[in-house]
């Protein structure tokens, strides 16, 4: 049978059943369920360690169009559970490709499908909240399939930050002379992240999420920034402490994402499930202290509870809530008023997205001088 007439399948733990063709590998793959508003960046999206276990649908109707470069991608491998489109392209024309896209799927293992209604499945899970989901294109029950669904693991409570972290320390040195030094808690960050500080003269030492705080400071950092990541931050227990113990010592602090998460958490705030999350490259993010509107990459499907109404206390003194969501309210950023710490939910190093956000390392930076 053709690859391209291949009949696939995708069931939600609702019930709901959409079908379709098969899309990169053969096989079946089970996650939570997802969409990407993103028209573009595709292959930054896939190789997203936060998108482990997840089911991504991309919303932009034409994808694989650029093929599949050695520069881009933000991790070591494609890291989501599944992928749902709705045509992928069938050539591939952009002078950096060197495969496409259905070969780098199949290169992974990556099971995908393409249906006609993405839309209607994006709709539903507006409607719905994101669930858990398979894709398969071995089995043509649906019952079948559904119930194997309804087997796998539920994100909530689930602990992949230390899943999918560096094993080992590395670094990543800037080209010119060393300005900072500064260890980047690994929870799933992306290559883009390190980057950005290095472009600015930061030495970036990238430790394994469940590093200590006494390992964190015994390398003298100026200071330390918590990454993005997967899955449930109340299972981030050993991220907290860590936090909590960087915090003891007035070290500046920066997080982003599942970051700004442990952040929170390290402050004694919770942290809820969103019904379908943000994720995509056009979130408008207002600044509360200058009221600039920013338009903002984001992933995350869980965010923090805290007091809009103004300062509220902690343990480590007075915060805020410093950046919200102007579509639905959310929490997108905290700062500490009487220590150097502060984080933000969305994504500054823009890679998929716009740059509107990268002077928060530039804000990282002047934190470091002036507490260097």
């Amino acid at each position: 049978m053709n690859r391209a007439t291949k009949p696939a399948l995708l069931v939600l733990e609702d019930g709901r059943t959409f079908h379709g063709t098969a899309y990169g590998a053969e096989g079946e793959a089970f996650g939570e369920i997802v969409f990407n508003t993103g028209m573009t960046g595709y292959q930054e999206t896939l190789t997203d360690p936060s998108y482990h276990r997840q089911i991504v649908t991309m919303t932009a109707p034409h994808i694989g169009n650029t093929g599949v470069n050695d520069e881009d991608p933000e991790s070591g491998r494609v890291q989501v559970a599944g992928y749902v489109v709705r045509e992928p392209s069938r050539v591939v024309s952009n002078w950096r490709a060197r495969r496409s896209l259905d070969d780098e799927l199949r290169a992974y293992g990556v099971v995908g499908i393409a249906i006609n209604g993405t839309r209607a499945l994006t709709r539903h899970l507006r409607d719905k909240g994101a669930m858990r989901a398979g894709v398969s294109t071995v089995e043509t029950d649906p019952q079948a399939l559904l119930k194997r669904v309804l087997d796998s693991p539920d994100m909530i409570g689930a602990d992949l930050a230390r899943v999918v972290s560096t094993p080992e320390p590395y670094v990543v040195r800037p080209e010119g002379e060393v300005r900072h030094r500064v260890a980047a808690i690994d929870l799933g960050i992306k290559t883009m992240t390190p980057r950005r500080m290095a472009e600015r003269g930061c030495e970036v030492h990238v430790l394994p999420a469940t590093v200590t705080a006494e390992e964190i400071l015994a390398l003298e950092p100026d200071g330390v920034f918590y990454s993005n990541g997967p899955g449930d931050p109340a299972a981030c227990d050993y991220a907290v402490e860590s936090l909590r113990g960087v915090l003891d010592t007035g070290t500046p602090v920066f997080g982003i994402c599942l970051g700004n998460q442990m952040l929170g958490r390290a402050l004694g705030l919770g942290t809820y499930k969103l019904r379908f999350g943000h994720r995509g490259v056009n979130q408008p993010v207002q600044d509360r202290a200058d009221g600039r509107v920013h338009i903002t990459s984001h992933n995350h499907g869980f965010a923090v509870e805290a007091p809009l109404d103004g300062p509220f206390d902690t343990p480590y003194g007075r915060a805020e809530v410093s950046h919200v969501d102007l579509n639905d309210g959310v929490v997108e950023g905290l700062r500490l008023l009487d220590r150097p710490a502060f984080s933000v939910q969305y994504h500054p190093e823009a890679a998929p997205g716009p740059h509107d956000a990268t002077g928060l390392f530039d804000r990282f930076c002047d934190l470091m001088d002036r507490h260097s």
